[in-house]
């Protein structure tokens, strides 16, 4: 996630389209992106605090429910699941770009520029483990934290040629590691293995003393920390958002609305296919059979899912810019709350975490898979009437701000 930013400048190794757009022409594709994507995020978490419901093969949704929740539950799983955390991390690296131009172009020198990504990113892992220790144990600010500490290094600089190199490989080496930890799963119960995963997750959501649930959440987000890096599907979205903010194909789609167009529709229906039968056979209409087949496939295709989405609000903002509606209330909300979306994504937690787990109200063990939609839908348009409501007043995001001012300080 990042913050607004006002003048974005060319990138290193940028392609010929790498141009500084003036204000008033510029697309809002990134902004819009991130503010649809807390939305996903918000539909994504929420079904951990159903803590009081067992959990079948695809983790966290309940094994049982009525029409509506087994409706809930397909519909998350085919647009949702293994997409969010593909998308945040092609929109986190491409905010990496953003951030990197505009201090070339401000006259920051090289090393500079280097020198507060690093920080930013060291810091992005303290407050992931300070959200963990609070409030919520699948935090995904020190992922990529992590990863934008290890990624950049090693691919920041280098040449278009040699990043593409790298998608290729971690795709393979991805395919390679999920082949290989589906021939483990199929040696044991992958049923049973799956809802031990969910049960270590809801550990900190079901236990009812709040000290109790901090011990045990920090342990669990050291878990997630280290395995959203070696899964690989990360890594390789966040390379593909460094090659996209090159060549700022959210910022200017116009010039590149055949790639989008072919991102966006392959990606997501590619996901979506492979996520259609994932669900089927979650909620019995398709025999369970090699299920963890399925969920496999599901979780590697997120990659292209996950990218495809933010190609198809590259094409939305196209086509908002060109219809003049920009500025119309629901394009300008979402994109006041995209400007602030570390502050939107930690609001969920401070709304999700005392109301739902069992050490705060318990509220959680009275829902199911329809009513906690209707909860995530809820707390996201809560938080983008009051990002437009501090747009309007010209307010930063409180985190945004805190994490600005510590990564520039030592630059000041």
């Amino acid at each position: 996630m990042s913050s607004h930013t006002e003048h974005p400048p060319p990138a290193p190794e940028a392609g010929p389209s790498a141009r500084s757009t003036p204000v008033a022409e510029r697309v809002p594709a990134p902004d819009l992106a991130r503010g649809m994507m807390l939305l996903l995020i918000a539909l994504a978490h929420v079904p951990w605090f159903i803590y009081d419901a067992p959990g079948g093969t695809a983790l966290l949704h309940p094994t049982e429910g009525n029409l509506a929740d087994r409706i809930a539950q397909a519909l998350t799983i085919i647009v949702v699941d293994a997409r969010t955390h593909t998308m945040f991390a092609f929109l986190f690296a491409y905010g990496i770009g953003q951030m990197y131009a505009r201090q070339r172009t401000r006259g920051t020198s090289e090393r500079d520029a280097r020198r507060i990504l690093r920080r930013r990113h060291l810091w992005m892992l303290v407050f992931g483990a300070v959200h963990a220790a609070l409030l919520w144990q699948g935090d995904i600010l020190g992922v990529y934290g992590l990863i934008g500490l290890v990624m950049l290094p090693l691919f920041f600089d280098r040449s278009d040629r040699t990043v593409k190199i790298g998608v290729v490989v971690l795709l393979a080496l991805g395919a390679l590691f999920g082949a290989l930890t589906l021939f483990f799963s199929l040696a044991a119960d992958p049923v049973a293995s799956a809802g031990g995963a969910a049960d270590v997750q809801r550990l900190s959501i079901s236990e009812t003393d709040y000290l109790v649930s901090a011990a045990i959440r920090l342990p669990t987000w050291f878990l997630t920390l280290f395995s959203g890096v070696l899964t690989l599907a990360l890594p390789t979205a966040f390379l593909m958002g460094l090659l996209a903010a090159r060549w700022r194909i959210l910022e200017e789609p116009g010039r590149h609305l055949p790639l989008l167009r072919r991102v966006a529709f392959w990606g997501i229906s590619v996901g979506w296919a492979v996520g259609a039968v994932f669900a089927l056979q979650h909620v019995g209409v398709l025999s369970p059979d090699h299920m963890a087949v399925t969920a496999s496939a599901h979780f590697f295709t997120g990659i292209f899912t996950g990218v495809g989405y933010a190609a198809l609000f590259g094409l939305i903002a196209h086509r908002v810019s060109a219809r003049g509606t920009r500025d119309r209330l629901p394009v300008r909300a979402l994109v006041s709350l995209g400007r602030r979306s570390l502050s939107g994504y930690l609001a969920q937690s401070l709304v999700f975490a005392p109301f739902l787990a069992a050490w705060g109200l318990g509220w959680g063990v009275h829902l199911s898979s329809w009513s906690a939609v209707l909860v995530a839908v809820a707390a996201w348009a809560a938080t983008v009437a009051v990002a437009f409501l501090m747009d309007r007043a010209g307010v930063r995001g409180p985190a945004e701000t805190l994490l600005r001012g510590l990564s520039y300080r030592a630059n000041r």
